[in-house]
């Protein structure tokens, strides 16, 4: 099948397809005229994966993706969060295409990305995940920049409704945006009854 037929037995976009096929996700091939095809087993395989992971248990952790392209500040993101003590479970990703990859296999409760990065920025992705079908509620994603607001006003504006914050990371912020999102998801760490707000 193509990646067209595809996204649409998936409910994805397009681009979600062709990049899970070219980062390996999606077995596929070419043919001679130099058109993707997808063995139709595949895509039903990844139907029912993402099938089960939607109408998995109860959850008991928000999904967290934090996109920055310098890895000891990913680093200092995933030591500081976990040092919260709050039932999140934190992917990282280096720029943002890998971003947009991770989003596409599991979609965060918490986004927080940085700006500028090599090759797929922050802006970019931004603009590519808001216009998918995959897109994040806006409110639910949050900007972390070093740029001033002229800056940021020069390169372009964020789409409405994302938060934008500037470094150094307000981590005290960060965590009241977690405990936030967790309360509305209504999410219940397994040890614990309630999540102190």
């Amino acid at each position: 099948m193509s990646t067209r037929e595809a996204a649409q037995m998936l409910g994805v976009a397009l681009r979600t397809v062709q990049l899970w096929v070219e980062s390996g996700v999606l077995p596929a091939w070419k043919t001679a005229g130099g058109h993707r095809r997808i063995a139709r087993a595949a895509v039903l395989a990844l139907a029912a994966e993402r099938r089960g992971a939607v109408a998995g248990p109860a959850r008991d952790t928000l999904e967290m993706l934090v996109v920055e392209d310098e890895p000891d500040l990913l680093n200092l993101y995933a030591m500081v969060i976990e040092g919260w003590d709050l039932p999140i479970h934190v992917r990282l990703a280096k720029d943002g295409f890998d971003g947009l990859m991770q989003i596409g296999q599991q979609r965060p409760d918490l986004l927080i990305t940085d700006l500028m990065m090599p090759g797929m920025d922050g802006f970019h992705m931004l603009r590519s995940l808001l216009a998918s079908e995959q897109a994040l509620s806006a409110e639910h994603i949050v900007v972390i920049t070093a740029l001033s607001p002229v800056e940021l006003a020069d390169r372009g504006t964020l789409p409405p409704g994302v938060r934008c914050l500037t470094k150094p990371v307000p981590f005290a912020e960060l965590e009241k945006l977690a405990r936030a999102r967790i309360a509305e998801l209504g999410i219940v760490r397994l040890d614990s009854a309630a999540i102190p707000l």
